[in-house]
């Protein structure tokens, strides 16, 4: 049994902003996208499919672009369509039982003995799972108008992160008909869930933080300086 890593990186962040793509803005010099593939490649003996822009002209000039374990393909619209292509690019190479990781471009500070965490815990598990934090902030649910309508119950709710582990088989099949149903999962669960399915949340680290606006390059470089210090 096999083990792959999907990271879709064909996305412009609009809410990011700038004249690039988030992925190659810089963050202690490198770009983050660099930062997210080198924590990605130190585990052993998987293959990354990295899914860029249709006009991306950042990406091969990167030197992580020449690593002999990353297959580059253009991807999608939406995150969910950069995933499928590339679950099809592996077709036939890919055992129906494998493990696919997806993992987020803008997470840079995912912790690598986190995702061996991840690995291990679900090794045997039919469906897999997510790494996630429970939710410790109190939650809003708005109105259009945002009033407040109610205050939801924390206890049951966690945040999912990135990376999302499921069997080849089981993903492609969500995806494959989540696209004929023109439904646009959030993320791979959202899509596993949806046809009913049951996977498991394991406790990651708060700090695997998502690069979403401007204002998270100082807290990821912040975040990747301390877990520099800790090791």
């Amino acid at each position: 049994m096999n083990s792959w890593i999907v990271v879709p990186a064909a996305g412009v962040g609009h809410r990011f902003g700038g004249d690039i793509p988030k992925q190659y803005q810089q963050l202690l010099g490198k770009a983050v996208i660099e930062h997210t593939l080198e924590r990605l490649l130190e585990l052993e003996n998987i293959q990354l499919v990295v899914a860029v822009g249709q006009t991306d002209a950042l990406w091969q000039q990167l030197p992580v672009f020449q690593n002999p374990r990353i297959q580059t393909i253009k991807g999608g619209e939406e995150r969910a369509d950069s995933v499928r292509l590339a679950l099809e690019h592996i077709q036939g190479k890919a055992e129906q039982d494998d493990w696919v990781l997806v993992h987020d471009v803008a997470r840079p500070c995912v912790r690598v003995r986190d995702i061996q965490n991840l690995m291990t815990t679900l090794a045997n598990h039919k469906v897999g799972g997510v790494l996630a934090t429970p939710v410790s902030d109190t939650l809003k649910r708005v109105l259009k108008q945002k009033d407040i309508a109610s205050t939801e119950d924390r206890s049951k709710l966690w945040a999912a992160q990135t990376p999302q582990m499921f069997r080849y088989g089981l993903l492609s099949k969500s995806l494959q008909s989540a696209v004929q149903d023109q439904w646009q999962p959030t993320d791979e669960s959202a899509a596993i869930e949806r046809l009913g399915y049951t996977p498991q949340v394991v406790e990651g680290s708060r700090d695997n933080i998502k690069i979403t606006r401007s204002e998270d390059m100082a807290i990821a470089a912040a975040i990747m300086a301390y877990q520099q210090e800790q090791e």
